[in-house]
């Protein structure tokens, strides 16, 4: 129940508290599949744009130069970052549910609108480009509200297992995207089998569409903005919906109120105050993990077929082949070991993941340079070294989204998003050079030797700086700006908050 204390707006709540005592049940099935989804629609969409690269050069589709294709890439991910600042915003302002239903619409117009691009002229290049943006647009915009919405509502001892699984989906998108787009340009003429390609997302998220439509607001989300009777009735409904499975759940410690009166608007430069004066350790935890995952997979990923065509000579027909295997590692991972970052703890795993899979690399580098590998022992190589990085990966996004307070929780993932799209950028670019044209293996294992520094280095931070976050309540890790008072809890990086009343 929430409860008026004075005339001045502060109200008790227990809401935060009825969330995490709640059983699993199959409202957070429910929620994990609908939300969980967005990160299914970024790795089909990167997937299918990478497999129909080559094809929109052929006179019989759009006839694009290899300039033009890239730059394909380059738009959609620009498209994620402009998403995630501005939807990461909005969420923060306007709650969780409206935006994870605004972003998702966006990604179906974009994305549908790629696949009726009709010509190679000027202006349907243009075309092209622009409805790229909009879908990454939306599918940036999904992470900020999505991650924030997943934390809110899933119970804190289950909170670390499910955020790392539903991250690392993203794998499962690129085995869809990979599957359909083999099967759709090998069956179907190119002309028509791209255009399905662009196809195969949007009605996937069409269906999840109505399902996301019955999700309840983030009731912490209401609490903090002063909607306390829209708070106790979406809290309410949930608790219907896992007592209608038979489940008798537990009184709510009394000992978990919270006394709150919601804060002012927040933008980004009141999140800067947040960041640096509150939390800063906290901000460079946050900027190190996710740089460095970004930086490790946007390098190995985009310049993947380069490796195995340059130095190994696989045929781009066969590449895909490869490149399932390489997702299938990816993926098992966090699916796998997701769950000993809610056991073993946060710091360790995380320092643990990223440690573990930059020495990993290194070896294979040297392997690499003795030339010892084949195409299969350097993709076997690569499936285990991603079987620990991508957990790893997954818990970076766990990490921001779950370490600052909730009012700027949105913002605080699309920034460091951002800013690990703009590093994670220059490891193409980098690695791209360094393959060249694949008769200086040295450049390569030199390069492998950088990212194997940079996972490492991340995961020295992880072990200095890291948050013991498992098992603990999101305001017992971070107290809402809009807290005027939480027994037992502190913040944890200086005393009283900018925003205070």
């Amino acid at each position: 129940m929430a409860e008026a204390l004075d005339s001045g707006g502060v109200v008790r709540t227990l809401v935060p508290a009825r969330i995490d005592r709640l059983p699993w049940s199959r409202f957070h099935t429910r929620l994990v599949v609908a939300l969980g989804v967005a990160w299914i629609l970024d790795g089909l969409e990167i997937t299918v744009a990478s497999a129909v690269a080559d094809t929109l050069t052929k006179p019989e589709t759009l006839h694009l130069s290899s300039t033009a294709v890239g730059l394909i890439a380059t738009v959609y991910l620009a498209g994620e970052v402009v998403g995630a600042l501005v939807f990461g915003n909005l969420s923060d302002r306007l709650g969780r549910r409206k935006l994870f239903l605004i972003t998702l619409g966006i990604y179906l117009l974009g994305s549908g609108l790629t696949a009726a691009t009709l010509g190679n002229g000027a202006g349907w290049v243009v075309f092209l480009y622009a409805t790229r943006f909009i879908a990454g647009t939306g599918i940036g915009g999904e992470y900020a509200a999505i991650n924030s919405a997943i934390d809110e509502l899933i119970p804190a001892r289950y909170r670390g297992r499910v955020d790392i699984a539903v991250n690392g989906t993203y794998w499962a998108g690129a085995i869809i995207g990979t599957l359909g787009t083999y099967i759709l340009l090998n069956h179907l003429s190119l002309s028509l089998g791209w255009r399905l390609g662009f196809l195969i997302g949007p009605v996937l998220g069409l269906v999840i569409l109505f399902v996301r439509r019955h999700l309840p607001e983030s009731p912490r989300w209401q609490i903090m903005h002063g909607h306390a009777r829209d708070a106790e009735e979406s809290i309410a409904e949930i608790e219907r919906e896992v007592e209608a499975t038979g489940v008798s759940l537990p009184p709510v410690d009394e000992s978990r109120a919270m006394a709150v009166k919601p804060a002012d608007r927040i933008g980004y430069l009141a999140l800067t105050r947040v960041l640096f004066r509150e939390y800063p350790q906290r901000a460079i935890l946050g900027a190190s993990l996710m740089i460095s995952q970004s930086f490790l997979y946007n390098a190995i990923f985009f310049t993947y077929t380069l490796v195995l065509g340059k130095f190994y000579g696989v045929p781009s027909g066969s590449t895909p082949i490869y490149l399932i295997a390489f997702a299938v590692g990816n993926l098992a991972g966090p699916l796998t070991i997701g769950h000993f970052f809610d056991t073993i703890g946060r710091r360790r795993m995380i320092a643990g993941t990223y440690i573990l899979s930059g020495v990993l690399l290194a070896i294979s580098a040297v392997l690499f340079y003795a030339g010892v590998l084949n195409a299969i022992t350097q993709t076997a190589c690569w499936c285990v070294i991603f079987f620990f990085a991508s957990a790893g990966a997954s818990s970076a996004y766990l990490t921001v989204s779950e370490i600052f307070p909730l009012e700027v929780r949105a913002k605080a993932i699309a920034v460091f998003f951002a800013i690990a799209q703009c590093f994670g950028a220059l490891g193409p670019v980098i690695y791209g050079a360094l393959i060249g044209d694949g008769s200086h293996p040295v450049r390569l294992f030199l390069g492998y030797l950088l990212g194997a520094a940079v996972m490492i280095a991340g995961g020295v931070v992880a072990q200095l700086l890291g948050v013991d976050a498992e098992g603990r309540s999101l305001e017992d890790i971070a107290l809402p700006l809009a807290a005027t008072r939480r027994e037992g809890t502190a913040r944890a990086e200086g005393a009283g908050s900018p925003f205070s009343t």
